[in-house]
């Protein structure tokens, strides 16, 4: 299948993503979709989060496939054979259809978002750590959906009972 325009998700424009969002749906085979959220991230990280949203978007899918290529150096925990392929969402067009549908997905989930919690500017940053956003996380706290363990977030806490810090943090992440 040729799905022309096709591309990294990053290299492509909002406008042009929501089209190929359009497009993927009504040419793949199948598609499917796994969310991470803050809470998950939070509680085991944010590679696991992503691994664990992976294999949920593959076990979502309305047929089982016969091999996996995954974007990255990190499998997926499945008993499917698979290859990681390093940039692969500018390598193949599967993942390149894949990396376009979770962007998609999850900027349409910020927009929702910016209306639940207004004030953060989720629908024009996306949850990045623009410096609006990290300035309204300065003035106004962290929202529910801000993960904790992540820098720009986690020092407007308020300490943990019986610490001098604040928390959770991991040190692991930056925001």
């Amino acid at each position: 299948m040729l799905l022309p325009g096709v591309n990294d998700s990053k290299q492509l424009t909002e406008e042009k993503r929501e089209e190929l969002f359009d497009v993927i749906h009504r040419e793949a085979l199948a598609v499917g979709v796994g969310i991470g959220d803050h809470a998950l991230v939070d509680s085991i990280n944010i590679l696991q989060a992503t691994l664990s949203a992976m294999r949920d978007a593959v076990r979502a899918l309305s047929l089982t496939p016969d091999f996996l290529l995954i974007d990255g150096i990190s499998n997926v925990p499945m008993n499917i054979p698979q290859r990681t392929v390093k940039k692969g969402d500018s390598l193949s067009l599967s993942i390149a259809a894949a990396s376009i549908i979770a962007k998609v997905t999850r900027d349409r989930m910020m927009v929702q978002y910016d209306v639940e919690y207004p004030g953060y500017g989720f629908a024009s940053h996306k949850g990045y750590g623009a410096a609006s956003h990290l300035a309204a996380i300065t003035e106004l706290g962290p929202c529910p959906i801000h993960r904790k363990t992540f820098s720009g977030v986690k020092e407007h806490l308020p300490p943990l009972p019986g610490s001098d810090t604040a928390g959770p943090s991991t040190g692991l992440f930056s925001f």
